[in-house]
C-alpha cells in the first residue's frame, strides 16, 4: 500500500506539485513508531528520485531558461537551509493559516482567469527578472525548509503568473527549483540519521515510477490539462489544511 501511495504522490508532484499530500500521510500512517523528522527526511529522499525523473524526461521537450533557473535554484537551495534552521523558532500555527490564504486567492484566481497558463510568453531575462528570481526562490525555498505543503504548487503557480510561464513550462521549471530544496533538507536529515533507507528504496522506486507516468501525461495533454489538475490539488489542499486550522484534525 505504501508503494500505491507513492506512486500517486510522484504522479500529482510530477504534473502539478504537492504529492507530499498523498505521501507523507501514508508513510505516517505505517510508521507511527518514528520521529516526524525521520518520516521527512524518508519522504525527501523519495521526492528527491521521483523530481530527477520528471527532470530529466521535461528536459527533453521543455526549453528550461538557465539564465533565470539557476540564480533562483541557489537562492531557494540557501534559504531551504535556513528555513530547516528556524523551525523551531517559527512555530506551525503562523506559517499555516498565512499559506492558507495564499492558496486560496491562488485558487480563485487560476479559476477566474481562464488563459492564465495557457500561452508561453518569450520573456527577455534582465537583471529585474533575474532579482525577481532571486527572491521568488529564496521565500518559497524557506517555506520548503520550514514547513513544507504546497510548495510545488507555490513554484508553479509563481512562474505563471510572474514570468508569463505556461503551466508546463512551470511545472519543469518548479521541478528544478525543488530539486534545489529537496537537496539542502536531506542534507540536515541524512548526517542526522532521520532517513529509513530500506523503506525509501522502495518509496524511491514508486515514486520514480508514478513521477514519469505523471510526466507523460503532462507533456502528452498539455497546459490544460495540467491547470485542471492544479485546481483540483488546490482544493484538496485548502481542505485539509482548513480541517487542520480549524481544530478538526492533526
Amino acid at each position: 500500500m505504501l508503494a500505491v501511495f507513492a506512486f500517486f504522490g510522484g504522479l500529482i508532484d510530477a504534473a502539478v506539485g504537492g504529492g507530499g499530500l498523498v505521501q507523507v500521510p501514508a508513510l505516517l500512517h505505517a510508521f507511527p513508531q518514528q520521529s516526524v523528522a525521520t518520516v521527512l527526511g524518508t519522504n525527501k529522499l523519495a521526492v528527491l528520485a521521483g523530481n530527477l525523473a520528471s527532470i530529466f524526461s521535461y528536459a527533453k521537450r521543455i526549453q528550461i531558461v538557465w539564465k533565470l533557473m539557476l540564480p533562483t535554484m541557489l537562492s531557494a537551495f540557501l534559504f531551504a537551509f535556513l528555513g530547516a534552521w528556524s523551525v523551531s523558532l517559527i512555530p506551525k500555527s503562523v506559517m499555516e493559516p498565512v499559506v492558507f490564504v495564499i492558496l486560496v486567492a491562488m485558487a480563485v484566481y487560476t479559476f477566474a482567469r481562464k488563459d492564465l497558463g495557457q500561452t508561453h510568453a518569450k520573456l527577455a531575462i534582465g537583471t529585474r527578472q533575474v532579482i525577481q528570481g532571486l527572491l521568488l526562490g529564496g521565500l518559497i525555498g524557506f517555506y520548503d525548509g520550514l514547513f513544507g505543503p504546497g510548495s510545488g504548487s507555490l513554484l508553479l503557480f509563481a512562474f505563471v503568473k510572474c514570468f508569463g510561464f505556461d503551466f508546463l513550462n512551470a511545472s519543469a521549471s518548479a521541478k528544478l527549483v525543488n530539486l534545489a530544496t529537496f537537496t539542502a533538507a536531506l542534507m540536515f536529515f541524512i548526517p542526522s540519521g532521520n532517513v529509513l533507507w530500506a523503506v525509501g528504496g522502495l518509496v524511491c522506486l514508486s515514486n520514480m515510477a508514478g513521477s514519469l507516468t505523471g510526466t507523460v501525461l503532462a507533456l502528452r495533454y498539455g497546459s490544460g490539462f495540467i491547470r485542471v489538475f492544479f485546481l483540483i490539488l488546490l482544493v484538496f489542499l485548502i481542505g485539509r489544511m482548513a480541517l487542520s486550522i480549524f481544530g478538526i484534525t492533526d
